[in-house]
């Protein structure tokens, strides 16, 4: 082979990508993060410092409900509940694979035991109470376990006098558990329903993505909904709507950008600011009277 061509193959071997190809850089693992939106590379350390948003531009990456909490609650505050709480398999469901096989492998990954974390914490000097879907346990689904820990978060909120705050990521219910998880988007309505009675805030974040069953209960029940940048958001994909309605559908029919444009979001937040403006938030709803004492 002639010198020039065998440098050529080296650096295509190296540095171009080839579709379909088993062929990996040799690049550590975890070192560097390629963004979906630019295709560019960005070194861990750097999208870690920025909050997993892309810093060139702006593409907010995936965060597990660990890191969410962490980046929205006053530091050291939160408090874990319910931490046992697991869906169990009434159904014996078995697809391509086990349902109960599906629990396991998602409880091993990513060591929760649901898909997702509630707790009580602090925010902005405001006594909360805070739960964060998790997309990486089987999409952050709502099965029966999700629901009643939603259920028991909201219901602590009322009995405490605490605000509750809701982030989502999830594909919908977790069919999976049939009618027991269509339940869910009931009981979760009402626990809100009586929160709203009671008078106590709720603020739902919707993320990338929030789908199905979710957005079609609590997640936009709240008395106030924002939501992440580009995150997608509606019941059903766009392909079966398309589908259904025989049209195409506008381009970022369900971004966030275009809910709020349609008067379903109240604000679409970048990330780096979540924190300053549900303490902002917070602070007009549990406000109290001057000289009252709360009742």
């Amino acid at each position: 082979m002639p010198i020039a061509d065998w440098f050529k193959a080296r650096d295509e071997r190296r540095y171009t990508p080839v579709s379909g190809s088993n062929i990996k850089a040799d690049v550590p693992e975890g070192v560097w993060s390629k963004c979906d939106a630019c295709k560019r590379t960005i070194y861990e350390g750097d999208l870690d410092e920025a909050g997993r948003v892309c810093p060139h531009c702006g593409h907010h990456f995936p965060l597990t409900a660990a890191q969410r909490i962490e980046l929205l609650v006053d530091e050291g505050s939160f408090a874990e509940f319910d931490a046992g709480l697991t869906s169990l398999d009434p159904l014996e469901f078995s697809a391509v694979k086990p349902y109960a096989a599906s629990l396991e492998r998602a409880q091993a990954n990513t060591g929760m035991n649901e898909a997702i974390l509630t707790g009580r914490a602090m925010l902005g000097g405001h006594e909360v109470v805070i739960s964060a879907m998790d997309f990486r346990f089987v999409g952050a689904s709502m099965g029966s376990a999700v629901g009643e820990k939603i259920t028991r978060a909201l219901e602590v909120a009322l009995a405490e006098n605490r605000a509750a705050i809701i982030v989502t990521a999830s594909g919908g219910a977790r069919m999976q558990e049939g009618i027991l998880s269509l339940m869910q988007m009931a009981k979760t309505s009402a626990a809100v329903a009586r929160l709203a009675d009671a008078g106590l805030p709720y603020v739902s974040i919707l993320t990338n993505p929030t789908m199905g069953g979710v957005t079609a209960s609590f997640a936009v029940l709240a008395d106030v909904v924002l939501a992440e940048p580009g995150a997608r958001i509606g019941f059903a994909g766009p392909r079966i709507i398309e589908q259904t309605i025989r049209q195409k559908l506008p381009k970022g029919f369900q971004s966030a950008e275009s809910m709020l444009d349609h008067g379903m979001l109240d604000d679409v937040v970048p990330r780096a600011e979540l924190a300053g403006r549900l303490s902002l938030v917070l602070d007009y709803l549990m406000s109290t009277p001057e000289g009252g004492d709360g009742s």
